[in-house]
């Protein structure tokens, strides 16, 4: 065990001191992914900043401004919390749907929805320690790029990193046009639109998101929209429950009469991070919302996907994976 300093903070400004002045912190909240990295010795923190006695945990809904109808999520809350809050099984059951997707019971009852955006990849290259990782020891090349690579990216991949991220939370926030809201140490805030929050690998795998240093978020935003009742999470994986998505497809489709007047999709465990599947939208757009449309729509965006040696398999998933999405997304869920 490597030692470290244990810090308990009752505010975001002071928290968010507290690291701006140790690089070498990191926030402590559910520790669902942050402990099991220290004991695999990926992360090693000289300082753990409990935020847990913050004022962060509450779910509302927005009544004045341009955003009106919409939510408000406060970044400390529980994913078993919010996605069984009443306003979010109503009015967003695309985020229910997708939170409870993920991890187990036990877990979601301890994580919160911050922790939730910014865990780290679960690419074992990356946890495995004696193999070359340039998301954990940037310059020492990807292991996974020529190596077992059956769960990794097909989009936006580069040659230093080929990991995706793991959260299925957070695919369904891209689909939702989510804002997260953070602090930062000079008492700022910002809103970072949620395409905008994860970053693709690039030259910096290392970096998984856009946060500044010792920024915090303190709530994330999810504006209304027409399709509740027309919305699906549809997860792809090797087994039935506690298991990462090799492909899971966030679809809400907005109708006007019988055509589409828009479509939200969002992708996971296809790159980097949640992946808009902006060409599949682009195309359903006035179109009838028959499953002809869907399977072109699908064909359209899995066309730019650039597979690895062993995951091709995930162009023809994704595409069925899109395609039945949104057909159940016609239903509400139904079967």
């Amino acid at each position: 065990m490597r030692p470290f300093i244990y810090t308990p903070t009752s505010t975001v400004s002071a928290a968010t001191q507290k690291l701006k002045a140790n690089p070498h912190a990191k926030y402590l909240a559910g520790g669902t992914n942050l402990l099991d990295l220290m004991k695999e010795d990926v992360e090693k923190p000289t300082e753990l900043v409990d935020i847990t006695r913050l004022v962060l945990t509450e779910v509302k809904a927005i009544t004045t401004g341009v955003n009106k109808g919409g939510i408000t999520i406060g970044a400390l809350g529980k994913n078993t919390d919010t996605a069984n809050h009443p306003l979010i099984r109503q009015n967003f059951p695309l985020l229910t749907q997708s939170i409870l997707a993920g991890a187990s019971a036990q877990i979601r009852n301890m994580a919160s929805n911050g922790g939730n955006l910014n865990q780290r990849t679960r690419c074992p290259y990356f946890y495995e320690t004696s193999m070359p990782c340039n998301k954990r020891e940037p310059g020492s090349g990807c292991g996974a790029l020529e190596g077992i690579n059956r769960m990794h990216a097909i989009f936006g991949w580069s040659q230093a990193c080929v990991a995706v991220h793991p959260s299925d939370m957070c695919v369904a926030l891209a689909a939702l046009d989510a804002v997260v809201k953070v602090q930062g140490a000079d008492g700022k805030e910002r809103s970072i639109p949620f395409t905008d929050y994860h970053r693709l690998p690039g030259d910096t795998p290392q970096k998984d998101n856009t946060l500044n240093p010792g920024e915090l978020i303190t709530s994330i935003e999810i504006p209304i929209n027409n399709f509740a009742n027309t919305s699906y999470y549809l997860k792809v994986r090797d087994r039935a429950s506690y298991a990462f998505a090799l492909i899971s497809v966030a679809a809400g489709v907005e109708l006007e009469g019988t055509r589409i007047k828009q479509a939200k999709i969002a992708l996971g465990g296809v790159a980097h991070k949640p992946w808009r599947a902006l060409e599949a939208e682009k195309f359903l757009i006035g179109k009838e919302a028959t499953e002809a449309n869907f399977k072109q729509a699908a064909e359209l965006e899995m066309k730019s996907a650039k597979p690895l040696e062993h995951n091709e398999f995930k162009i023809e998933l994704g595409k069925r994976a899109i395609t039945r999405a949104l057909m159940q997304a016609m239903t509400g869920g139904k079967a």
